[in-house]
C-alpha cells in the first residue's frame, strides 16, 4: 500500500516534518516514481494505482506475492467512490458482517468500506467505538473521494506496522513498506501509533482511550537528529465527546468540536 496527499486534501501533523530537513534534505521522488517502487516491492502484475482530483491524492495497492515473509494479507476494494486498502485480518469478521446486516461473504476491506459509508450517511455512532469491536491485527487506509477525506486506522497490537511522513514537496506518505516511506521523506517519517486513528481534517486519535489527547515526542536517531516525532496517549489530558445525536452524525464529525494539537 502507498498513500500520497498533497495538503491541499491532509492537515498532517506539523511535529512528522523533521527539522533537518528544512533546508539539507533533497527534493524527493515525485509520485509516480514512487508508485513504480511499490509495483516492483509487490506482485506489480495484479497491482493498481489512481490519480484523484488533479493529482492532489494518489493512491496504489499491490498484492502479497507468494511467499511474502510477512504473510499479512493484502486487499483492495472499491465502492460508491470509496477507496478502502486494508492490511490483516479480522477474527471476527463474519459477526460484524451479521451485525451490520452485511454478505457474510464480504472481505475485510469491503466491509469497512460498509461500515464507514453507514456511519457517514445514517447512524450517530462514534468511530472509536466501532474500531473498538474490530478483532484481529489490522490496519487500513480510506479515502473518500467524494468528501476528499482521508482515514487511516492501525489495530493496538501492533502487528501490522505503518509508516507516515511528510515529504519535501508537504505531502503526507503513508505505507507499510518503511523503505518507501524513507525514500521520499528522508527524515521526516515515524511509525503510525497504534491503536489510533487519522482523519484528513481533524487529525490524530486514539480510539482505545479516546478521552485522550495525542502528544508527540520527537523521534531521535542513532546519530542525535531529531527525524519526525512518535504520538503518545497523554494521559493527563482530557477531551470532551460530544454526543452522537441525530442523523448527521458520522465519522468525518468523529471528535466534535475539539480539534487535536
Amino acid at each position: 500500500m502507498l498513500g500520497i496527499f498533497n495538503e491541499k486534501l491532509v492537515n498532517a501533523p506539523k511535529e512528522l516534518k523533521s527539522p533537518a530537513c528544512l533546508n539539507s534534505c533533497s527534493k524527493g521522488k515525485e509520485r509516480d516514481e514512487m508508485m513504480k517502487d511499490l509495483m516492483r516491492f509487490g506482485n506489480w502484475w495484479n497491482g493498481l494505482w489512481m490519480r484523484f482530483g488533479n493529482g492532489d491524492g494518489v493512491l496504489g495497492y499491490a498484492p502479497s506475492m507468494d511467499g511474502d515473509h510477512n504473510h499479512n494479507q493484502r486487499l483492495f476494494s472499491v465502492l460508491d467512490d470509496i477507496y478502502c486498502v486494508f492490511l490483516g485480518e479480522l477474527h471476527n469478521l463474519s459477526m460484524l458482517n451479521k451485525q451490520y446486516g452485511l454478505s457474510k461473504g464480504g472481505n475485510e476491506a469491503m466491509f469497512i468500506i460498509q461500515a464507514y459509508r453507514t456511519l457517514r450517511d445514517r447512524a450517530p455512532y462514534p468511530a472509536h467505538q466501532v474500531l473498538k469491536e474490530l478483532e484481529g491485527s489490522f490496519g487500513f487506509l480510506i479515502y473518500d473521494n467524494r468528501d476528499r477525506t482521508l482515514f487511516l486506522a492501525s489495530a493496538s497490537n501492533a502487528h501490522i506496522p505503518l509508516y507516515w511522513g511528510i515529504a519535501p514537496h508537504a505531502s503526507l506518505v503513508i505505507s507499510e513498506n518503511l523503505h518507501l516511506v524513507k525514500a521520499t521523506c528522508a527524515k521526516s517519517f515515524a511509525p503510525f501509533p497504534t491503536g489510533c486513528m487519522f482523519h484528513s481534517q481533524h487529525g490524530l486519535m486514539s480510539f482505545e482511550h479516546p478521552t485522550k489527547k495525542m502528544k508527540p515526542m520527537p523521534r531521535i536517531d542513532s546519530q542525535g537528529v531529531i527525524c519526525g516525532a512518535i504520538f503518545n496517549v497523554d494521559s493527563q489530558s482530557n477531551i470532551h465527546l460530544m454526543p452522537r445525536v441525530g442523523s448527521e452524525a458520522n465519522w468525518a464529525n468523529w471528535i466534535g468540536d475539539d480539534k487535536l494539537a
